[in-house]
């Protein structure tokens, strides 16, 4: 890790650490979520955001400018705390700001919520991981 930039950090939507499987999982016979109802899920979310952008010339929230950034991606006050607590006590960039930010759309759109709201918020600060291991140091 140390010899990963934090400029090159920002441009990484997602960090997470994933943690070896414990035996009793592989083990089990149940089934997760199958390739075909991840697949369904991701093109209906995709199909939020197409309608989303239709007249913007993109299609997907990974794409957006600064100024579609302010237009679909409002914070309720609650969000806007969150957010703001997070820049502070993690010293994050305006550049993981707006990659928070496309990313808790996307879970909002995964979960077919029209607004972003606290839960999706923080799940995207969530993956934000490697940021807060840089600043700890």
């Amino acid at each position: 890790m140390g010899r990963i930039s934090g400029p090159l950090l920002d441009r990484i939507d997602l960090h997470i650490e994933v943690p070896s499987v414990p035996y009793q999982e592989l083990a089990a016979r149940q089934d997760g979520t199958s390739s075909a109802t991840m697949r369904t899920h991701v093109q209906q979310a995709r199909d939020v955001q197409m309608r989303r952008f239709g007249g913007e010339g993109q299609r997907l929230n990974s794409r957006m400018n600064s100024r579609q950034l302010r237009k679909f991606c409002v914070l309720d006050q609650e969000c806007q705390t969150l957010m703001q607590t997070a820049m502070e006590s993690l010293g994050l960039s305006a550049r993981a700001h707006d990659r928070i930010l496309r990313v808790s759309r996307t879970i909002a759109d995964l979960e077919g919520s029209a607004d972003i709201k606290h839960p999706h918020l923080s799940e995207a600060i969530g993956y934000r991981s490697l940021d807060r291991k840089l600043w700890a140091r």
